[in-house]
């Protein structure tokens, strides 16, 4: 692949999935800025490794294992206190974006806190198969597991919500 349709094929992905996987990051990392650079950084390695793409699975699964495993080893990189302080507070910096999540109600602001307390792995299967509506196929391929270890830690995910949902006062049914 030369370096000018790599240029344009990365270009083409950016214009199509930045949107998405920059919340895929800010819901993971809680932190607008810190997303936008790791949002930055996913499409730059994107970029470095556009050749070794082999569509054997879709540009938009494999453009989520990338942020997934460059968020991860942002956060590994963190000092232990600080990334322990940043992982329960939804979204520190006072910037609201995106704009959904600013505009969220009550009851949707108490849901995203509750999935930030639970384990990253957890967090990870909620926001790709409930927020981010990927069906199982693709939530296997992004997070290189089964389709039977998604559904059952979604599942065991769904259920440690509610026990920490229910810990926080809050009583809605509809989870």
């Amino acid at each position: 692949m030369d370096d000018s349709y790599r240029k344009q094929k990365v270009k083409e992905w950016y214009h199509e999935y930045s949107d998405d996987i920059y919340r895929f990051i800010l819901y993971l990392t809680g932190d607008n800025e810190q997303a936008k650079d790791l949002m930055h950084d996913t499409f730059l390695k994107a970029y470095q490794h556009a050749s070794s793409f082999q569509g054997k699975t879709s540009v938009k699964n494999w453009l989520y294992r990338i942020a997934r495993n460059v968020t991860f080893d942002y956060m590994r990189k963190m000092k232990p206190i600080k990334y322990m302080l940043n992982s329960f507070a939804i979204f520190p910096s006072n910037d609201k974006c995106p704009a959904q999540i600013s505009q969220l109600g009550e009851n949707e602001e108490q849901l995203y806190k509750s999935i930030k307390k639970l384990k990253s792995h957890y967090q990870e299967v909620i926001i790709l198969r409930k927020i981010k509506e990927l069906s199982v196929q693709e939530t296997a391929e992004i997070l290189n597991w089964s389709e039977s270890k998604v559904k059952t830690t979604l599942h065991r995910a769904l259920q440690s919500l509610k026990e920490e949902m229910k810990k926080e006062g809050y009583t809605h049914d509809a989870i």
